[in-house]
């Protein structure tokens, strides 16, 4: 499969002399969904600006669908729509306006904008708002008047910076929706985010930048796969009585639910089987904690996985 994107040893240094990147280098597939994570100042939004021409790199190369963005930078630009992390438009103007006005910019003819923005704001559930001032919109409805906005002169690479900050649960699992049907579609996407049940739940690939370096780059299942550890909730009838010894580590939480934490050599199985044993009846399990935020705090504070 060919690369949508392709980093080579790129670094930037500020002014004050910040190295805000130290020589990251990566690919990024077409069709991909990848993640970008990393904490405030790892590096993620430099390397985000550098693709989009927004900030300029000190050196190493980008190249966009085979495009050099210092050899053909406008050409290069055409392939990506970017969702900024704030809004950026005139809250007095439509909806539909909005996004007009950027198909303009990439020389989409008035007559094609119109049929794309219809089709944009029906994707994303704006098609009643359209005359609507953006400013009247919610946060949750802003962030997809956004997403129509960048899809608009029809890219094949989206760029979203943290898209879903502010937006309630029910309208970010909305918009999970969208973006995994446009994926599917043939989209490749690149999300920043900080929350990392987004990324577990949308990414294939995922990489991780960390004081201006990418200390991992791989398969979502590839990284969660270096937990050893796994916590879990167990809801159960009422205990009557709880084993004081156990192979497992477990812990009651109430009369009814217990923690607890398998290594890699214990399986959920093996552990229903124990409390079963044990007269303790289970009726449903949940995971305690995301497995994505774990393993991100491990590597990027450095503690042992």
């Amino acid at each position: 499969m060919s690369n949508a994107i392709e980093i080579k040893d790129l670094k930037k240094t500020y002014p004050n002399n910040i190295n805000a990147l130290k020589g990251i280098s990566l690919n990024i597939q077409n069709n991909d969904f990848y993640g970008l994570l990393g904490p405030n100042g790892a590096g993620k939004s430099t390397t985000i600006s550098i693709i989009v021409s927004l900030v300029k790199k000190s050196s190493g190369q980008v190249i966009i669908n085979g495009q050099d963005i210092d050899l053909d930078h406008s050409a290069a630009k055409q392939h990506i729509g970017i969702v900024p992390q704030e809004f950026n438009f005139n809250i007095f103007e439509p909806c539909q306006q909005i996004i007009i006005n950027q198909a303009g910019y990439y020389g989409v003819e008035r007559h094609i904008a119109e049929q794309r923005c219809d089709q944009l704001l029906s994707e994303v559930g704006l098609m009643d708002k359209k005359h609507l001032p953006a400013g009247s919109l919610s946060g949750g409805l802003k962030r997809r008047l956004m997403i129509a906005r960048a899809l608009i002169h029809q890219p094949s690479i989206l760029i979203l910076d943290e898209p879903t900050a502010g937006v309630d649960i029910s309208l970010r699992r909305q918009m999970w929706q969208i973006l995994k049907e446009k994926n599917q579609n043939g989209l490749t996407i690149i999300l920043t985010t900080h929350y990392l049940e987004e990324a577990e739940q949308l990414c294939e690939n995922i990489g991780i930048i960390n004081h201006g370096q990418l200390i991992e780059n791989t398969s979502k299942t590839g990284l969660l796969a270096q937990l050893n550890m796994e916590s879990y909730l167990l809801f159960c009838d009422p205990i009557e009585s709880f084993p004081q010894q156990s192979p497992f580590s477990i812990q009651q939480i109430t009369n009814n639910k217990l923690e607890a934490t398998l290594n890699s050599n214990q399986s959920i199985s093996e552990l229903i089987h124990y409390l079963t044993q044990h007269q303790i009846t289970i009726h449903r399990i949940q995971n305690k904690v995301n497995r994505l935020e774990e393993l991100f705090v491990n590597l990027t504070e450095g503690a042992p996985i």
